[in-house]
This record gives structure tokens, C-alpha cells and sequence, in this order.
């Protein structure tokens, strides 16, 4: 079952993608198919609890992964408004829908290999999310003409942004690299809050705990420079470690990095730029 913060995320991941007007709804189709599928509210629920009680790290269920969906949705819509083609345009391979159902997918995808484990789990995201995306773009796509080439470009490029997100393995595509970004940006003081509660005794990587749960926003907007400016509003000065250490390794790892500004806010001081 769906909690009320998960609801609310989908809300607006709906009302995000209205905003796009395509004239086929594919993208809103999948959007809510993905968004009732049992097997994947499933594994979202279980991998955050191999994340969080068994291994201590912070939210990688299904809160993280619908706010990484919302967060890739605003950097479409913004690179969109600024002209930019993405990968699948450029290629002639495909339309800015598919390009987005991908994205929206691996968003969603990204982290269900927590399931299993930490190490490599961006990899075990893949093979376990490969059925997944067969079943969910077979009927998502079921009507669509050149429907088998559209579904395999689709997966193919929604299983690139899954196995790149951690920034340790070159990703080609723009929209794979929208998927790193996103994921980076979700790192706001309530992704910290159930580890926090169940701290006991310092252990390795708790930096990462208490440099999130000093991060109280993060803002995706329109830059002045470029299309995406990135703000990330912060109580303390701890928070700097979250932006250098993941969301900025992130960044410098993802083909949509000269489309991005990046400034970090501590509170009472002046806004520290960083891209």
C-alpha cells in the first residue's frame, strides 16, 4: 500500500508530465501503470528494508525512487523549454516521449538491486528490473506502430540510466545522465530521518547520515547560465560534504553536466557556487 508521502509524490509526478502535452499519452500511461504495479511497490518496500535495517544506510524505497522520477521529470521539462535535443532525438532513434519514458523508468527502477545488497546493486537494478520492462512497455506500448523497435530502445536505454546512476560506470545518453543528476539531488534531511532514528553507535558512512539530515531543500529550477540551475539550501556547513562527495561526483560523471549550475546555500552565509 502506497503511504500518504508516496501518493503525494505521485500526484505531482502526474501533474508534472500534463505538462507536457503529448499528444499520444504514452509517457502518462506508463507513468500509471508504473505506479500501481504491485511487484514493483513490492520490491521498492523490501529493498528499503534491506537499506535501512539491515545495513544501516539512508531511504532507498519507494519515496527515494519516486523522488528521483520527479526530479528527472523537472529537468526534462526545463531542458525541453530550452530547446535541447536528447540522445534518441539526436539519433533519430526515437521521440522526446520515449526518451522520457525511459528516464521515468530507470527513476523508478534505479534502486530495486537494494533488494539484495549494496555492492553492485545498480547491476542487480538492471537484470532484476529487465522483466519488469518487458511487462511494463508491452502493455504501455501495446498499440504503438513499430511497437517491438520502440519497446527495445526504450529498455534499452531505461536499463543504461539504471546501471550508470552511481556514477562509477560511463554513461553515453543524455537521459542516463539526467538519471544520475537525479538521483544526486534527492539528499534532503528527511531521506536522513529513519537512519538517524535508528543510529546506535557510530559506524562507517554515518558522515553521509548527518550531511543529509543538515540539507532542508533542494531546488531544481531555470538557470541563468545554463538550462538547470541546482540549489541546495542547507542548515550547516556539514551539508557541503553531501554536495561534494555524491551530488557533485554525480554531476562531473553525467553527459548533462554543461547544462547544469550548481550552488550550495548555508544558511547566513553567501551562496557558494560550484558549476
Amino acid at each position: 500500500m502506497r503511504s500518504p508521502k508516496e501518493i503525494s509524490i505521485d500526484s505531482k509526478i502526474i501533474e508534472t508530465l500534463e505538462d507536457f502535452h503529448f499528444s499520444e499519452k504514452k509517457a502518462m500511461k506508463i507513468a500509471k501503470l508504473v505506479i500501481e504495479d504491485n511487484e514493483i511497490q513490492a520490491i521498492q518496500e523490501y529493498g528499503n528494508v534491506v537499506s535501512i535495517k539491515r545495513l544501516g544506510y539512508n531511504d532507498h524505497g519507494p519515496v527515494h525512487m519516486r523522488t528521483v522520477a520527479l526530479n528527472a521529470l523537472i529537468m526534462l521539462k526545463i531542458l525541453r523549454d530550452a530547446n535541447v535535443k536528447m540522445s534518441l532525438e539526436c539519433e533519430e532513434a526515437g521521440t522526446f516521449e520515449d526518451s522520457l519514458i525511459a528516464v521515468m523508468l530507470a527513476s523508478f527502477l534505479h534502486d530495486i538491486g537494494m533488494s539484495l545488497g549494496r555492492q553492485d546493486h545498480e547491476m542487480h537494478s538492471a537484470y532484476i528490473a529487465f522483466s519488469i520492462l518487458d511487462r511494463i512497455l508491452a502493455e504501455g506500448l501495446a498499440d504503438s506502430p513499430h511497437d517491438m523497435q520502440r519497446r527495445v530502445t526504450i529498455r534499452s536505454l531505461a536499463l543504461e540510466g539504471i546501471a550508470g546512476h552511481m556514477g562509477n560506470r560511463a554513461v553515453y545518453s543524455l537521459e542516463a545522465g539526467i538519471v544520475l543528476i537525479a538521483d544526486g539531488c534527492d539528499m534532503t534531511k528527511g531521506r536522513a530521518r529513519i537512519p538517524m532514528s535508528l543510529a546506535g553507535a557510530p559506524k562507517v558512512g554515518d558522515i553521509h547520515r548527518y550531511s543529509a539530515n543538515s540539507i532542508e531543500d533542494v531546488r531544481i529550477l531555470k538557470g541563468a547560465e545554463h538550462p538547470i540551475r541546482i540549489e541546495v539550501e542547507m542548515s550547516s556547513e556539514v551539508g557541503l560534504f553531501q554536495i561534494e562527495e555524491v551530488l557533485l561526483s554525480k554531476i562531473s560523471a553525467s553527459t548533462a553536466k554543461g547544462y547544469v549550475e550548481l550552488y550550495a546555500l548555508v544558511q547566513g552565509e553567501q551562496p557558494k557556487r560550484y558549476l
